[in-house]
Protein backbone atom coordinates (compact mmCIF):
# COMPACT_ATOMS: atom_id res chain seq x y z
CA UNK A 1 0.00 0.00 0.00
CA UNK A 2 1.08 3.22 -0.69
CA UNK A 3 2.82 5.37 2.28
CA UNK A 4 0.37 7.97 1.60
CA UNK A 5 -2.50 6.04 2.51
CA UNK A 6 -1.10 4.95 5.62
CA UNK A 7 -2.31 7.66 8.04
CA UNK A 8 -5.77 7.20 6.35
CA UNK A 9 -6.33 3.56 6.68
CA UNK A 10 -5.28 3.75 10.18
CA UNK A 11 -7.82 6.56 11.13
CA UNK A 12 -10.80 4.00 9.43
CA UNK A 13 -9.79 1.32 11.23
CA UNK A 14 -9.86 2.78 14.33
CA UNK A 15 -13.06 4.01 13.43
CA UNK A 16 -14.10 0.52 12.48
CA UNK A 17 -12.96 -0.50 15.67
CA UNK A 18 -15.18 1.76 17.85
CA UNK A 19 -17.90 0.67 15.95
CA UNK A 20 -17.94 -2.72 17.04
CA UNK A 21 -17.21 -2.01 20.51
CA UNK A 22 -20.45 -0.31 21.00
CA UNK A 23 -23.89 -1.82 21.27
CA UNK A 24 -23.78 -3.29 17.84
CA UNK A 25 -26.52 -6.11 17.26
CA UNK A 26 -24.93 -9.64 16.66
CA UNK A 27 -23.77 -10.26 12.32
CA UNK A 28 -23.95 -12.58 10.99
CA UNK A 29 -21.42 -15.39 11.12
CA UNK A 30 -19.70 -16.59 7.79
CA UNK A 31 -19.88 -19.63 6.39
CA UNK A 32 -18.57 -21.52 3.48
CA UNK A 33 -19.54 -25.07 2.35
CA UNK A 34 -18.60 -26.83 -0.63
CA UNK A 35 -20.28 -29.24 -3.27
CA UNK A 36 -17.43 -31.94 -3.83
CA UNK A 37 -18.18 -33.59 -7.03
CA UNK A 38 -16.59 -36.75 -8.09
CA UNK A 39 -16.18 -37.77 -11.85
CA UNK A 40 -19.52 -39.17 -11.90
CA UNK A 41 -21.23 -36.10 -10.57
CA UNK A 42 -22.10 -37.42 -7.14
CA UNK A 43 -21.86 -35.04 -4.13
CA UNK A 44 -20.07 -35.81 -1.41
CA UNK A 45 -21.49 -35.98 1.90
CA UNK A 46 -20.16 -35.92 5.60
CA UNK A 47 -21.68 -38.16 8.43
CA UNK A 48 -21.26 -37.76 12.30
CA UNK A 49 -21.24 -41.19 13.86
CA UNK A 50 -20.50 -40.33 17.32
CA UNK A 51 -21.94 -38.80 20.50
CA UNK A 52 -25.17 -38.98 21.77
CA UNK A 53 -26.72 -36.78 19.04
CA UNK A 54 -28.85 -37.81 16.06
CA UNK A 55 -26.89 -38.59 12.89
CA UNK A 56 -25.98 -35.54 11.16
CA UNK A 57 -25.31 -35.32 7.36
CA UNK A 58 -24.07 -31.89 5.78
CA UNK A 59 -21.86 -31.14 3.19
CA UNK A 60 -17.76 -30.04 3.97
CA UNK A 61 -17.51 -26.41 5.23
CA UNK A 62 -16.38 -24.61 7.59
CA UNK A 63 -16.88 -21.47 9.45
CA UNK A 64 -14.24 -18.56 8.39
CA UNK A 65 -12.98 -17.57 11.57
CA UNK A 66 -9.71 -15.88 10.54
CA UNK A 67 -9.26 -12.51 7.94
CA UNK A 68 -9.92 -14.41 4.40
CA UNK A 69 -11.70 -14.89 1.96
CA UNK A 70 -14.51 -17.22 2.21
CA UNK A 71 -13.25 -19.62 -0.72
CA UNK A 72 -9.92 -19.21 0.74
CA UNK A 73 -10.94 -20.30 4.09
CA UNK A 74 -12.85 -23.37 2.38
CA UNK A 75 -9.88 -24.47 0.96
CA UNK A 76 -8.09 -24.48 3.88
CA UNK A 77 -10.42 -26.58 5.28
CA UNK A 78 -10.72 -29.06 2.70
CA UNK A 79 -7.34 -29.69 2.53
CA UNK A 80 -6.70 -29.71 6.23
CA UNK A 81 -9.68 -32.19 7.49
CA UNK A 82 -10.30 -33.98 4.27
CA UNK A 83 -6.52 -33.67 2.16
CA UNK A 84 -9.00 -32.53 -1.07
CA UNK A 85 -5.97 -30.20 -3.30
CA UNK A 86 -7.28 -26.83 -2.12
CA UNK A 87 -6.47 -25.87 -5.78
CA UNK A 88 -9.57 -28.03 -6.40
CA UNK A 89 -12.14 -25.00 -5.11
CA UNK A 90 -13.52 -23.54 -8.10
CA UNK A 91 -16.61 -20.66 -8.22
CA UNK A 92 -19.04 -19.51 -6.15
CA UNK A 93 -22.51 -20.68 -7.05
CA UNK A 94 -24.71 -19.51 -4.37
CA UNK A 95 -24.73 -16.89 -1.45
CA UNK A 96 -26.99 -17.83 1.43
CA UNK A 97 -28.32 -15.34 4.36
CA UNK A 98 -29.83 -18.18 6.81
CA UNK A 99 -31.81 -16.83 9.06
CA UNK A 100 -33.25 -19.87 10.44
CA UNK A 101 -32.13 -19.58 14.05
CA UNK A 102 -32.48 -15.51 13.80
CA UNK A 103 -32.02 -13.29 15.50
CA UNK A 104 -29.80 -15.49 18.03
CA UNK A 105 -28.31 -16.96 15.15
CA UNK A 106 -27.85 -15.94 11.37
CA UNK A 107 -25.18 -17.28 8.90
CA UNK A 108 -24.18 -15.94 5.53
CA UNK A 109 -23.45 -18.74 3.43
CA UNK A 110 -20.95 -19.09 0.81
CA UNK A 111 -21.49 -22.26 -1.55
CA UNK A 112 -18.36 -23.05 -4.11
CA UNK A 113 -18.02 -25.92 -6.51
CA UNK A 114 -15.16 -28.49 -5.64
CA UNK A 115 -13.68 -30.68 -8.52
CA UNK A 116 -15.09 -32.87 -9.71
CA UNK A 117 -12.16 -34.58 -8.20
CA UNK A 118 -10.30 -37.55 -10.37
CA UNK A 119 -10.27 -41.09 -9.01
CA UNK A 120 -6.91 -40.40 -7.48
CA UNK A 121 -7.68 -37.60 -5.52
CA UNK A 122 -11.01 -39.22 -4.35
CA UNK A 123 -9.01 -42.26 -3.32
CA UNK A 124 -6.92 -39.85 -1.16
CA UNK A 125 -9.76 -38.62 1.22
CA UNK A 126 -9.12 -39.03 4.59
CA UNK A 127 -12.12 -37.93 7.18
CA UNK A 128 -11.50 -37.00 10.65
CA UNK A 129 -12.75 -39.58 13.58
CA UNK A 130 -16.38 -39.40 13.85
CA UNK A 131 -17.81 -38.69 10.74
CA UNK A 132 -18.14 -40.99 7.58
CA UNK A 133 -18.04 -39.68 3.88
CA UNK A 134 -20.04 -41.02 1.05
CA UNK A 135 -21.03 -40.19 -2.46
CA UNK A 136 -24.29 -39.37 -3.37
CA UNK A 137 -25.99 -38.64 -6.45
CA UNK A 138 -27.45 -34.95 -5.95
CA UNK A 139 -31.65 -36.42 -5.75
CA UNK A 140 -30.23 -38.59 -2.97
CA UNK A 141 -27.97 -36.55 -1.19
CA UNK A 142 -30.70 -33.55 -0.69
CA UNK A 143 -32.96 -35.86 0.75
CA UNK A 144 -30.14 -36.52 3.16
CA UNK A 145 -29.46 -32.90 4.32
CA UNK A 146 -31.50 -30.50 6.04
CA UNK A 147 -34.66 -28.93 4.00
CA UNK A 148 -32.48 -25.59 3.91
CA UNK A 149 -29.08 -27.13 3.25
CA UNK A 150 -30.52 -28.91 0.85
CA UNK A 151 -32.34 -26.09 -1.03
CA UNK A 152 -28.96 -24.57 -1.01
CA UNK A 153 -27.57 -28.16 -2.91
CA UNK A 154 -30.27 -27.49 -5.56
CA UNK A 155 -29.95 -23.84 -6.30
CA UNK A 156 -26.34 -24.20 -6.71
CA UNK A 157 -26.63 -26.86 -8.87
CA UNK A 158 -28.63 -24.67 -10.75
CA UNK A 159 -26.36 -22.39 -10.91
CA UNK A 160 -23.25 -24.81 -11.87
CA UNK A 161 -25.29 -25.81 -14.85
CA UNK A 162 -25.83 -22.27 -16.37
CA UNK A 163 -23.01 -20.45 -15.96
CA UNK A 164 -24.65 -18.47 -13.35
CA UNK A 165 -24.70 -17.47 -9.66
CA UNK A 166 -28.25 -18.10 -6.88
CA UNK A 167 -29.37 -15.90 -4.40
CA UNK A 168 -31.24 -17.04 -1.56
CA UNK A 169 -32.58 -15.92 1.68
CA UNK A 170 -32.87 -19.26 4.27
CA UNK A 171 -32.86 -21.48 1.44
CA UNK A 172 -35.74 -19.43 -0.85
CA UNK A 173 -34.48 -18.14 -4.29
CA UNK A 174 -35.01 -14.50 -4.62
CA UNK A 175 -36.69 -13.60 -7.37
CA UNK A 176 -34.19 -11.62 -8.90
CA UNK A 177 -31.81 -14.69 -8.80
CA UNK A 178 -29.79 -15.09 -11.34
CA UNK A 179 -30.17 -19.27 -10.92
CA UNK A 180 -32.32 -21.39 -9.30
CA UNK A 181 -35.90 -19.70 -9.60
CA UNK A 182 -38.19 -22.17 -10.81
CA UNK A 183 -39.39 -22.04 -14.32
CA UNK A 184 -43.44 -21.86 -12.65
CA UNK A 185 -42.78 -18.97 -10.33
CA UNK A 186 -40.67 -17.48 -12.39
CA UNK A 187 -43.50 -17.29 -15.31
CA UNK A 188 -45.87 -16.09 -12.55
CA UNK A 189 -43.56 -12.79 -11.46
CA UNK A 190 -43.43 -12.00 -15.13
CA UNK A 191 -46.98 -12.25 -15.69
CA UNK A 192 -47.63 -10.49 -12.60
CA UNK A 193 -45.11 -7.71 -13.68
CA UNK A 194 -43.67 -7.83 -10.39
CA UNK A 195 -39.97 -7.86 -11.61
CA UNK A 196 -37.91 -4.68 -12.54
CA UNK A 197 -36.44 -4.80 -15.59
CA UNK A 198 -33.03 -5.62 -13.89
CA UNK A 199 -34.26 -8.48 -12.22
CA UNK A 200 -36.19 -9.74 -15.53
CA UNK A 201 -32.84 -10.04 -17.33
CA UNK A 202 -31.45 -11.87 -14.39
CA UNK A 203 -33.90 -14.59 -14.30
CA UNK A 204 -34.53 -15.17 -17.98
CA UNK A 205 -33.09 -18.44 -19.42
CA UNK A 206 -29.82 -17.61 -21.07
CA UNK A 207 -29.20 -19.03 -24.68
CA UNK A 208 -24.68 -19.61 -25.80
CA UNK A 209 -24.68 -19.09 -29.47
CA UNK A 210 -21.65 -19.97 -31.99
CA UNK A 211 -20.88 -19.91 -35.61
CA UNK A 212 -19.11 -22.46 -37.30
CA UNK A 213 -18.66 -22.57 -41.35
CA UNK A 214 -18.65 -25.63 -44.20
CA UNK A 215 -16.25 -25.88 -46.19
CA UNK A 216 -15.86 -28.17 -49.32
CA UNK A 217 -14.11 -29.30 -51.96
CA UNK A 218 -14.38 -30.61 -55.22
CA UNK A 219 -15.42 -33.50 -54.52
CA UNK A 220 -18.05 -33.14 -51.98
CA UNK A 221 -16.19 -33.31 -48.55
CA UNK A 222 -16.58 -31.19 -45.62
CA UNK A 223 -13.20 -29.61 -43.87
CA UNK A 224 -13.72 -30.67 -40.13
CA UNK A 225 -11.08 -29.83 -37.04
CA UNK A 226 -10.26 -32.32 -34.30
CA UNK A 227 -10.14 -30.24 -31.04
CA UNK A 228 -6.89 -31.08 -29.21
CA UNK A 229 -8.80 -30.72 -25.87
CA UNK A 230 -11.60 -33.38 -26.85
CA UNK A 231 -10.73 -37.10 -25.11
CA UNK A 232 -13.37 -39.05 -26.96
CA UNK A 233 -11.52 -38.19 -30.72
CA UNK A 234 -14.73 -36.42 -32.42
CA UNK A 235 -14.46 -33.94 -35.04
CA UNK A 236 -16.30 -30.56 -35.15
CA UNK A 237 -16.60 -27.92 -38.15
CA UNK A 238 -14.34 -25.26 -37.37
CA UNK A 239 -15.81 -22.36 -35.41
CA UNK A 240 -16.61 -21.77 -31.84
CA UNK A 241 -18.67 -19.31 -29.46
CA UNK A 242 -20.06 -15.66 -30.43
CA UNK A 243 -18.20 -12.58 -28.16
CA UNK A 244 -21.65 -10.76 -28.07
CA UNK A 245 -20.29 -9.00 -25.12
CA UNK A 246 -17.92 -7.65 -27.60
CA UNK A 247 -20.49 -6.34 -30.09
CA UNK A 248 -19.26 -9.13 -32.44
CA UNK A 249 -22.20 -11.04 -34.57
CA UNK A 250 -22.33 -14.66 -36.16
CA UNK A 251 -20.58 -13.94 -39.28
CA UNK A 252 -17.95 -12.08 -37.69
CA UNK A 253 -17.24 -14.33 -35.06
CA UNK A 254 -16.99 -17.44 -37.55
CA UNK A 255 -14.34 -15.58 -39.71
CA UNK A 256 -12.85 -15.05 -36.72
CA UNK A 257 -12.29 -18.42 -35.79
CA UNK A 258 -11.65 -19.68 -39.20
CA UNK A 259 -8.25 -16.96 -39.07
CA UNK A 260 -7.63 -18.36 -35.66
CA UNK A 261 -7.81 -21.83 -36.13
CA UNK A 262 -6.58 -22.86 -39.66
CA UNK A 263 -4.93 -19.50 -40.43
CA UNK A 264 -7.26 -18.57 -43.12
CA UNK A 265 -8.50 -15.31 -43.96
CA UNK A 266 -11.40 -16.14 -46.73
CA UNK A 267 -14.80 -14.14 -47.15
CA UNK A 268 -17.65 -16.29 -46.16
CA UNK A 269 -20.74 -17.03 -48.27
CA UNK A 270 -24.12 -17.34 -47.11
CA UNK A 271 -26.29 -18.47 -43.98
CA UNK A 272 -26.52 -22.30 -44.74
CA UNK A 273 -28.50 -23.04 -41.62
CA UNK A 274 -29.33 -21.76 -37.80
CA UNK A 275 -29.89 -24.86 -35.32
CA UNK A 276 -31.70 -25.05 -31.97
CA UNK A 277 -30.34 -27.40 -29.58
CA UNK A 278 -32.00 -27.64 -25.96
CA UNK A 279 -29.48 -28.95 -23.18
CA UNK A 280 -31.20 -28.77 -20.25
CA UNK A 281 -30.36 -28.19 -17.44
CA UNK A 282 -27.86 -26.40 -19.17
CA UNK A 283 -28.60 -23.06 -21.14
CA UNK A 284 -29.49 -23.76 -24.60
CA UNK A 285 -27.29 -23.43 -27.55
CA UNK A 286 -27.93 -21.74 -31.26
CA UNK A 287 -25.41 -22.46 -34.19
CA UNK A 288 -25.19 -20.58 -36.89
CA UNK A 289 -23.72 -22.48 -40.14
CA UNK A 290 -21.94 -20.52 -42.85
CA UNK A 291 -20.54 -21.24 -46.31
CA UNK A 292 -16.67 -20.87 -46.91
CA UNK A 293 -16.79 -21.60 -50.19
CA UNK A 294 -14.94 -24.66 -52.32
CA UNK A 295 -10.96 -25.04 -51.60
CA UNK A 296 -8.58 -26.14 -53.93
CA UNK A 297 -5.39 -28.11 -53.46
CA UNK A 298 -3.74 -24.20 -53.08
CA UNK A 299 -5.88 -23.31 -50.27
CA UNK A 300 -5.82 -26.70 -48.08
CA UNK A 301 -2.11 -26.12 -48.15
CA UNK A 302 -2.11 -22.97 -46.40
CA UNK A 303 -4.03 -23.91 -43.51
CA UNK A 304 -2.02 -24.15 -40.81
CA UNK A 305 -3.71 -24.96 -37.19
CA UNK A 306 -3.33 -23.53 -33.78
CA UNK A 307 -2.07 -26.68 -31.58
CA UNK A 308 -3.55 -25.37 -28.38
CA UNK A 309 -6.96 -25.68 -30.26
CA UNK A 310 -6.94 -28.65 -32.94
CA UNK A 311 -5.24 -31.44 -33.25
CA UNK A 312 -5.47 -32.56 -37.11
CA UNK A 313 -7.73 -31.64 -39.33
CA UNK A 314 -9.65 -34.10 -42.23
CA UNK A 315 -11.68 -33.56 -45.43
CA UNK A 316 -14.87 -35.97 -44.84
CA UNK A 317 -16.68 -37.60 -47.30
CA UNK A 318 -20.66 -37.39 -46.25
CA UNK A 319 -20.33 -41.35 -45.40
CA UNK A 320 -17.60 -40.64 -42.76
CA UNK A 321 -19.42 -38.67 -40.71
CA UNK A 322 -21.36 -40.90 -38.65
CA UNK A 323 -17.98 -42.28 -37.53
CA UNK A 324 -15.95 -38.64 -36.90
CA UNK A 325 -18.81 -36.39 -35.62
CA UNK A 326 -21.81 -36.75 -32.35
CA UNK A 327 -24.80 -37.13 -33.87
CA UNK A 328 -26.34 -33.98 -33.86
CA UNK A 329 -23.69 -32.37 -35.34
CA UNK A 330 -23.76 -34.97 -38.14
CA UNK A 331 -27.29 -34.24 -38.94
CA UNK A 332 -26.35 -30.66 -39.40
CA UNK A 333 -23.54 -31.06 -41.14
CA UNK A 334 -25.30 -33.44 -43.85
CA UNK A 335 -28.40 -30.52 -43.90
CA UNK A 336 -26.13 -27.85 -44.70
CA UNK A 337 -24.07 -30.15 -47.39
CA UNK A 338 -27.64 -31.14 -49.01
CA UNK A 339 -28.42 -26.70 -48.93
CA UNK A 340 -25.28 -26.40 -50.52
CA UNK A 341 -25.51 -28.40 -53.03
CA UNK A 342 -28.93 -27.68 -54.24
CA UNK A 343 -28.19 -24.14 -53.28
CA UNK A 344 -31.33 -24.23 -50.78
CA UNK A 345 -31.70 -22.44 -47.21
CA UNK A 346 -30.95 -21.27 -45.06
CA UNK A 347 -32.42 -24.22 -42.88
CA UNK A 348 -34.14 -24.31 -39.39
CA UNK A 349 -32.77 -26.95 -38.31
CA UNK A 350 -33.29 -28.47 -34.66
CA UNK A 351 -30.52 -30.76 -32.74
CA UNK A 352 -29.31 -31.40 -36.56
CA UNK A 353 -32.94 -32.06 -38.00
CA UNK A 354 -35.28 -29.67 -40.28
CA UNK A 355 -38.03 -28.07 -38.70
CA UNK A 356 -41.63 -28.84 -40.46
Amino acid sequence: MPAHNAPDTARRLAAAGSLVAEDTPPAPLVKASGLVLDARDRLLVLTRTTGSLEAHHTLPGTLITQVESPNRGLASALETELGVDPHAVGRLLAVDCDLWKAPSLAFMVHLYVVGPLSEEQVAALTVRDGMTAAWQAPEVAMQMLSDPEAAQVRAALAALYTGSIAHLVTGRVQPGSPAGLPADLRAQLEQAHALDAASNRAVRPKVLAEATVLFTDSAGRALLVRPAHRGDGLFRLPGGGIDSDLGEGPREAARRWVRAELGLDLPLGRLLAVDWENLTPFPSRTGYVFHGGTLGEHDLARIRLNPNQNAEWWMAAPDELPSLVAGPVGRRIEACLTAEHHHTGPLELRHGTACT
